[in-house]
């Protein structure tokens, strides 16, 4: 398949997760340059971070905000912090083993899997 389009599924399909769940486009986008591209971790976190310099977000975040389902103040608190935060986080990964990299993203990924199928579960059960 053209790389052209592979790249656009990749973003169509990060940006409709990201507008239905609320999740970052980096855990749809890291894994996928991976597997479709041979990427190292660094290089798919790093063009997955890029991407996000742009407001790619504002037209999902306007339909959450017309509906009242944006907190403002905690945005701004959590993006003023989650700048710092990238920053040292870049910094930290960039200084591991790209294989330790990839096992603690997906191990990370699996914990928050396995936490929100298990409330979910819960929540089913009790309505």
């Amino acid at each position: 398949m053209n790389t052209i389009i592979i790249l656009i599924l990749i973003g169509i399909a990060a940006g409709i997760l990201s507008g239905f769940v609320g999740i970052g486009g980096g855990v749809v986008i890291v894994p996928a340059l991976i597997y479709f591209f041979g990427m190292t971790q660094m290089q798919a976190q790093g063009t997955s971070l890029f991407l996000m310099l742009p407001p790619i977000g504002i037209l999902a975040v306007m339909n959450y905000y017309k509906t009242g389902n944006v907190n403002i103040w905690y945005g701004i608190i959590i993006a003023g912090t989650f700048v710092i935060g990238g920053y040292f986080g870049s910094k930290i990964s960039l200084r591991l083993s790209p294989n330790l990299v990839k096992i603690i993203f997906g191990t990370f990924m699996l914990y928050v899997a396995f936490k929100m199928i298990v409330s979910g579960w819960k929540g089913i059960q009790s309505e």
